[in-house]
C-alpha cells in the first residue's frame, strides 16, 4: 500500500505511454489528412521508410540526424562537460579562495539558469551584432554569423558551458573522499602534477568517470535546447535526432512515424546504458 501511489504513477505516466507509443509506431496515424480520419495498420512501413539506406544519410533524414546526434554528444558531453569538469576539479582541488568560488558559481548558475533563458543569452551572445562579435571588433579581427557559418561548433560551446557543473561537482566530491596523505606522500618524493593525476587520481576517479559519462550521454543525446538556438538549422545543419522528432511527429503531425523515430532512440538510450553498466560491473569485477 505504500508504494502503490508510485506504481501507479509509474504506470499512468511512464508504461502507459510508452505502449502507446510503440503500438502507435505500426500505424499511419496523422493529425490531418486521411491518417487522421482513417487510422490503420501498416506493420514495418515506418520502420521502412526511417531505415531506407538509399537516403539514410541525407540532410533531414535518420542517418544524417543520427550522425548529427554523435558528434554532438562525442563534442559537448564526452569531450567538453566531463574533459572541462575534471579539468576544473583537479585544478581546484583542495583549494580555496575567490577565484574558485566565482568560476564554480558561474558554472552552477549556468547549470541552473533555466534553459529558454540560457538559450536567449547565447543567442544574443553569438548574433552577428552580438557580444562576442564587439569583443573580436575590438581586437581588430572580424566577426562571424556564428550560429550560420558555425552552427554544430556553436551549439557544442553551448552544451558544454551548460552543462559542465555537473561532471565538476560529481567529480569535486570524488576528489574530496582522496586521503590527503597520497598527495602529500607524492610531494615528498618529488611526483609532479601530471605523475599525481596520473597515478593517484585518476585510478580513484575511474568509477565515477562512467557515471559521469553515462549520465552526461543520456541527457546530450536526449537534450532539445540546440533548437532554441538554431531550431535544427541552417539547412538541418543541427537536425539533432531530438529534434527530427519534434519535427516529425509535432511540427509535421506524423504521429505513427514520430512514434518509430521514439522507440528507435528508446533502443539507441537502452544500449547506451548497456554498455555503460557493463563496463562498470567489469571494473568492480576486476
Amino acid at each position: 500500500m505504500f508504494i502503490l501511489p508510485a506504481l501507479i504513477f509509474v504506470a499512468v505516466f511512464l508504461i502507459y505511454p510508452f505502449f502507446s507509443i510503440f503500438a502507435m509506431s505500426f500505424t499511419n496515424q496523422t493529425l490531418v489528412g486521411a491518417g487522421a480520419a482513417n487510422t490503420q495498420f501498416i506493420g514495418l512501413d515506418n520502420y521502412a521508410e526511417l531505415f531506407n539506406f538509399d537516403r539514410w544519410m541525407r540532410r533531414g533524414e535518420l542517418g544524417y540526424s543520427l550522425l548529427l546526434t554523435a558528434q554532438f554528444v562525442i563534442g559537448s558531453a564526452l569531450i567538453g562537460q566531463a574533459g572541462l569538469g575534471m579539468l576544473l576539479a583537479t585544478l581546484f582541488h583542495n583549494r580555496k579562495g575567490l577565484l574558485r568560488e566565482t568560476i564554480f558559481t558561474i558554472a552552477i548558475a549556468a547549470w541552473l539558469i533555466p534553459d529558454v533563458v540560457v538559450a536567449f543569452g547565447w543567442f544574443a551572445y553569438l548574433a552577428p551584432d552580438g557580444t562576442l562579435n564587439a569583443f573580436l571588433n575590438t581586437l581588430g579581427i572580424q566577426g562571424q554569423d556564428w550560429l550560420f557559418d558555425y552552427p554544430m561548433i556553436s551549439i557544442i560551446a553551448f552544451n558544454t558551458w551548460r552543462g559542465t557543473a555537473f561532471s565538476m561537482l560529481l567529480f569535486s566530491s570524488a576528489l574530496g573522499s582522496i586521503p590527503p596523505s597520497q598527495l602529500e606522500t607524492a610531494d615528498v618524493i618529488g611526483a609532479n602534477a601530471w605523475q599525481k593525476f596520473r597515478d593517484i587520481l585518476l585510478p580513484q576517479l575511474s568509477r565515477y568517470i562512467l557515471t559521469d559519462l553515462l549520465l552526461i550521454t543520456l541527457w546530450t543525446f536526449n537534450t532539445f535546447t540546440p533548437f532554441l538556438l538554431t531550431g535544427g538549422g541552417p539547412t538541418f545543419q543541427t537536425d539533432l535526432i531530438s529534434i527530427y522528432t519534434y519535427r516529425t511527429g509535432l511540427q509535421f503531425f506524423q504521429f505513427g512515424k514520430g512514434s518509430a523515430i521514439a522507440v528507435v532512440v528508446m533502443i539507441i538510450n537502452l544500449l547506451l546504458a548497456g554498455v555503460y553498466l557493463t563496463l562498470s560491473q567489469s571494473r568492480r569485477r576486476a
